[in-house]
């Protein structure tokens, strides 16, 4: 099965938009949990457990891992793992951002749909999308490509005129669609904290999937986006919050906390939906 595949069944069987970033940081771990002998993978076990039925994907961030070396390299793949043997209907996006060339690419790739076994990936068009081949190679894997991110320095380049008029931002979608537009797996990921530039990609890419960070802790409004992003079908969107959600306590309680916190990010959305 697909990765789009995938994770519009998760949607329909869920009912739910929602994507957990699984981002352990492990200084912000409840100390219980960090006198344990894979800290981060416990954590997250733990996470999912616990909003399972409520979500439509995880999203790990590697570098909340590889800043921990091996150890934390290791305790990412037991997460995806553990995901797919426990939970296989839910699919697992490796927020990677990777963006490079040729055999380099490779080895991204080689990284996160090998050895992770991940279902998707996220990753970035500065060096032109045919640079990312190595990536849509990958048949059946997602391809999540940067257009417009959810931080307040994203203007600085990505809001960018060009010769033609558009932004810079317009243009990756537009050379997206050009290059993968009849690819069900390709998508990008647009920013909550931008329901403007939001709304104007969705006419230039139909109804292709974003994954919309920057709910939650980056403060995106829920409504404006939903207006602004979904698709003819009442879905199109991957919305994801990180710190909102697993850190909601760190107390002995915060894997029951965290489903109460998906739990209202579910409702909240499909409230508008």
């Amino acid at each position: 099965m697909n990765f789009n595949d995938q994770l519009n069944n998760a949607i329909k069987q869920n009912n739910s938009l929602v994507c957990v970033g699984l981002d352990p940081e492990l200084s912000k771990l409840p100390e219980h949990i960090k006198k344990l002998e894979n800290p981060q993978f416990e954590f997250n076990k733990a996470i999912i457990d616990a909003t399972q039925d409520l979500v439509c994907v995880y999203k790990p961030n590697p570098a909340f891992y590889e800043a921990r070396g091996d150890r934390g390299v290791k305790e990412l793949k037991m997460t995806c793992e553990y995901i797919h043997a426990t939970y296989p209907e839910i699919p697992v996006i490796i927020d990677a951002k990777r963006g490079d060339i040729g055999n380099t690419n490779e080895g991204y790739a080689q990284y996160v749909f090998d050895y992770l076994d991940a279902d998707a990936i996220t990753v970035m068009p500065y060096m032109g999308i045919e640079s990312l081949d190595a990536f849509f190679a990958r048949k059946g894997k997602g391809i999540i490509v940067g257009c417009h991110s959810s931080n307040a320095g994203a203007k600085e380049f990505q809001e960018m005129l060009m010769e033609d008029g558009l932004a810079l931002y317009e243009v990756v979608a537009e050379e997206l669609i050009k290059q993968h537009g009849k690819n069900p797996n390709a998508m990008m990921f647009m920013g909550a904290t931008y329901p403007e530039q939001l709304s104007e990609i969705r006419k230039i890419v139909g109804n292709m999937t974003f994954l919309v960070p920057g709910v939650g802790a980056q403060g995106g409004d829920i409504e404006a986006f939903l207006s602004a992003g979904l698709n003819a079908e009442l879905a199109g969107l991957i919305i994801n919050s990180s710190r909102g959600i697993i850190f909601a306590s760190n107390g002995k309680d915060f894997a029951e906390r965290a489903r109460e916190e998906t739990v209202k990010l579910k409702e909240e959305i499909n409230k508008y939906r």
